[in-house]
C-alpha cells in the first residue's frame, strides 16, 4: 500500500515539473500585449469622507475618498474627474477652497473617522489652478488632517487640525499655522503627545478668532481608547498665537472626540459636539465664554470615533445639520431634533454648505456624494409648490441628486467613452475620466400639525461595513 502511494506521488511530482518547464518555455512576447490598456470595470463607488464646493458656482464640486483620492465635478455632479491619481496618497480627509481666491485649493490627507482600517496620509497638498497641478506643502508626519481653514482675507494664511497617526505617542499633533501658503509651518497649539486636533473653526468676520477641538486617543488592534485630560475645547483671539482652554459649562468629566462650529451669521453663537460617557451638544451665545448642554439626542453623535461632524446654516445660526449613521437636524439652535429630516444617505461623514447660498449642500457618505440645490425648510422658486393637503404627499422638486464617485481599485489608462473634457489637461493625473449617471431624488411635503414643511429626499444608497469595538474608555 505504501509503495503504491509513493508511486503516485512520484508521478504527480514529475507532472508538475513538466508543466513548469512547459510554462517557462512558452513565455509570451511582450509585444503581443504592448497595445493593451487597462480599463475600469468596477465596482463604482467609494466611501466619501470630505466634500466641498466652489462658493457661488453650483457646477463645481470636490469629493475626497477614504481610499481613492480627490475627484472634481464641473457639471453639478454628473461627471467626476480624478485629480490625484499620480500622487503618493489615497486618503483625502479634508478639502478647503480659499475664500479670497477659488483657484487656491488645499487638501489634507489621512482619515480622522477612526475604526480598524489604516488610512494614513502624508500632510497637505496645495493647488493654485483649481486642481490641475499640485504641490506638497508639508506636515508629512502628522498622519491625519481632518480639517483645514483658510483666512477669508488671505489665501496664504491657513490652519490645519492635525490628529496624528493614533497608533502611539507622537509629537506631530495639534493645530498648525502657515502664513506663506504652506511653505513653512508653526505648531501653535499642542497639548501632549497623545492628543491631536479633531476639528477647527474660524470666525468668518474676524479671522483672529479660532475654535479648536482637541482629542486624546490611541488606536489598539482591538479597540479605540478615547478620552482623557488632554481633550477639550480651546479658543484663540489673536490668530492662533495664544490659546486658552474653555471650561465654563463644558463637561468636567473626561472628554473624547470633539467637533466645533462658529455660526457665520452670528459668530457669538458657537457649538461643540462632545463625546463623553453621555455625549451631547453644547452651545455658547457669548462667543465662547459660557456654555450649556442643549441636547443629548443619540442621532447627533452615534459611534463618535467614526463620525462626529455637523454644520450650521450660514444664514441661520439656529439651523444645524448632523451627519452620522443617519442625517438629522435641528431648527431651534440644537434644543430639539426636528422631525422628518431630509433623507441624505447613511453612514455620513462630511457636510458642506455654500456660504453664498444656504440652499446648496453636499454630503459625503458610504454611497458617494449627495447634493441638494434647493430649499429644505422654506419656499423655493425652483419648486412648483410648497403647500399640500396634510393628507397627501406631493413630489415638488427634482433637483436633489446622488452621484457615485468612482472607486479606485486599479489604475486605469485613457478611455474613449463619454465623459467631460479629457483629464490630459491635468499633468498630475493620468486620463481616467468616466461618465457617472445620477439618480434624481424628490422632495415631498411632510404632515404637520399646523402647516406643511418642504422636505428634501436625497436619493440614498448605502453600504455598511464591519463595526469594530469603539467603546468610550477615558484615560485619566
Amino acid at each position: 500500500m505504501t509503495s503504491h502511494l509513493v508511486h503516485h506521488l512520484c508521478l504527480a511530482a514529475a507532472g508538475l515539473v513538466a508543466f513548469a518547464n512547459a510554462t517557462h518555455a512558452q513565455r509570451l512576447d511582450p509585444k503581443l500585449y504592448s497595445e493593451l490598456r487597462w480599463r475600469f470595470i468596477g465596482p463604482d463607488g467609494n466611501r466619501v469622507i470630505a466634500v466641498a464646493g466652489e462658493p457661488g458656482e453650483s457646477r463645481v464640486s470636490y469629493a475626497g475618498a477614504a481610499s481613492g483620492g480627490l475627484f472634481k465635478s464641473t457639471d453639478g455632479g454628473t461627471h467626476w474627474e480624478p485629480l490625484t491619481d499620480s500622487l503618493p496618497f489615497s486618503s483625502v480627509g479634508s478639502i478647503e477652497i480659499a475664500p479670497s481666491d477659488h483657484n487656491v485649493l488645499y487638501i489634507g490627507t489621512g482619515e480622522t473617522f477612526i475604526r480598524s482600517n489604516v488610512s494614513i496620509g502624508d500632510g497637505i497638498w496645495r493647488s493654485t489652478d483649481a486642481g490641475k497641478t499640485w504641490t506638497h506643502v508639508g506636515l508629512d508626519n502628522t498622519g491625519r488632517i481632518g480639517r483645514i481653514v483658510v483666512d477669508p482675507r488671505d489665501a496664504r494664511v491657513l490652519y490645519a487640525a492635525a490628529l496624528g497617526s493614533g497608533y502611539g505617542a507622537q509629537q506631530e499633533r495639534g493645530v498648525y499655522r502657515s502664513r506663506d501658503g504652506g511653505a513653512t509651518w508653526t505648531r501653535v497649539l499642542f497639548v501632549n503627545d497623545s492628543t491631536g486636533a479633531s476639528d477647527i473653526a474660524i470666525d468668518a468676520h474676524d479671522p483672529n478668532v479660532l475654535l479648536a477641538g482637541m482629542w486624546q486617543f490611541v488606536i489598539h488592534p482591538w479597540s479605540v481608547e478615547s478620552g482623557g485630560r488632554g481633550s477639550g475645547v480651546f479658543q484663540s483671539r489673536d490668530g492662533g498665537s495664544t490659546w486658552r482652554r474653555l471650561t465654563d459649562g463644558l463637561p468636567r468629566e473626561a472628554m473624547g472626540k470633539i467637533a466645533i462650529q462658529i455660526a457665520r451669521r452670528d459668530p457669538n453663537r458657537m457649538y461643540a459636539l462632545i463625546e463623553t460617557k453621555d455625549p451631547g451638544l453644547y452651545r455658547s451665545d457669548d462667543g465662547g465664554r459660557r456654555w450649556r448642554l442643549v441636547n443629548q439626542d443619540h442621532d447627533f453623535l452615534e459611534r463618535p470615533h467614526y463620525y462626529t461632524r455637523f454644520a450650521v446654516a450660514p444664514d441661520d445660526e439656529n439651523r444645524l445639520y448632523f451627519v452620522s449613521v443617519r442625517f438629522s437636524w435641528s431648527l431651534d439652535g440644537g434644543l430639539t431634533k426636528a422631525p422628518n429630516p431630509p433623507r441624505a444617505g447613511g453612514d455620513l461623514h462630511d457636510i458642506w454648505i455654500d456660504p453664498d447660498n444656504a440652499d446648496r449642500m453636499m454630503v459625503g457618505d458610504d454611497a458617494g456624494v449627495g447634493r441638494a440645490s434647493c430649499c429644505l425648510t422654506r419656499r423655493c422658486t425652483m419648486c412648483s409648490s410648497t403647500t399640500a393637503s396634510p393628507t397627501t404627499s406631493t413630489a415638488i422638486d427634482k433637483t436633489a441628486t446622488r452621484t457615485k464617485v468612482p472607486r479606485i481599485l486599479a489604475r486605469t489608462a485613457a478611455r474613449s467613452d463619454s465623459g467631460p473634457p479629457s483629464a490630459a489637461a491635468n499633468p498630475a493625473s493620468p486620463s481616467r475620466t468616466r461618465s457617472i449617471k445620477t439618480s434624481s431624488g424628490a422632495a415631498a411635503t411632510t404632515r404637520g400639525s399646523s402647516a406643511t414643511t418642504t422636505r428634501r429626499a436625497w436619493h440614498a444608497r448605502s453600504r455598511f461595513g464591519p463595526r469594530p469595538a469603539t467603546a468610550f474608555h477615558p484615560k485619566t
